[in-house]
């Protein structure tokens, strides 16, 4: 059994044109640093946004996308800005304060929160508290994959253009994406995650 493990973000965020985005920025990772972005448009089509091979052919035997794009990805940071551009993609949040559930997290130390068991103990909690998501599961091609968030924090403001395209204010994350077993949280936050991936 080989072992993967990516250690980041992930941004889940709604708009008010039906169009939901994740982003996800790995800082340490087995194909090194790198963002991607899973969009699902209002008519259901799940799309990639990878910035390089390697990274779709991983991204896509562990998830499900009707069209896949290779382009660059450009992910910014600056205080409490996040900026990401991918193809046709614009995407600019803002971070606000840690969540309810982002506190409580800190108060679980890393090691334990990142742990697979650990993801596996809480997975029943997490199908009640947080609709749609889901902290283990089996992925694509027999991959088992658990999800150890370690710190949550609200989205307070956003801007997002598709092909020049406004696509509305900020809203909740519904109905819930489709790319995997799980979905994010419904309420639009950056969660950081350590993802374990088993295959």
């Amino acid at each position: 059994m080989t072992r993967w493990r990516f250690d980041g973000e992930i941004t889940g965020l709604g708009t008010g044109s039906g169009v939901r985005i994740v982003v996800g920025h790995w800082s340490r990772s087995p194909l090194g640093e790198f963002t991607d972005v899973m969009v699902e448009h209002a008519d259901g089509l799940r799309m990639l946004l990878a910035p390089s091979d390697a990274v779709r052919d991983f991204v896509t035997a562990t998830y499900t996308f009707d069209r896949t794009v290779i382009t660059p990805v450009h992910y910014t940071r600056s205080g409490d800005t996040r900026t990401v551009r991918a193809g046709d993609l614009h995407v600019r949040f803002e971070v606000g304060n840690r969540t309810p559930l982002g506190r409580l997290l800190n108060m679980v130390p890393r090691t334990v929160a990142s742990a697979p068991w650990f993801c596996a103990v809480s997975d029943p909690i997490a199908r009640v508290v947080l609709r749609g998501v889901r902290t283990r599961g089996t992925a694509g091609n027999g991959r088992r994959e658990f999800y150890g968030a370690v710190d949550q924090r609200r989205l307070a403001g956003m801007s997002a253009t598709w092909c020049g395209e406004n696509l509305g204010a900020l809203t909740p994350v519904d109905p819930p994406v489709r790319f995997g077993f799980g979905s994010t949280p419904r309420t639009p936050a950056v969660t950081s995650i350590v993802t374990t991936i088993d295959g």
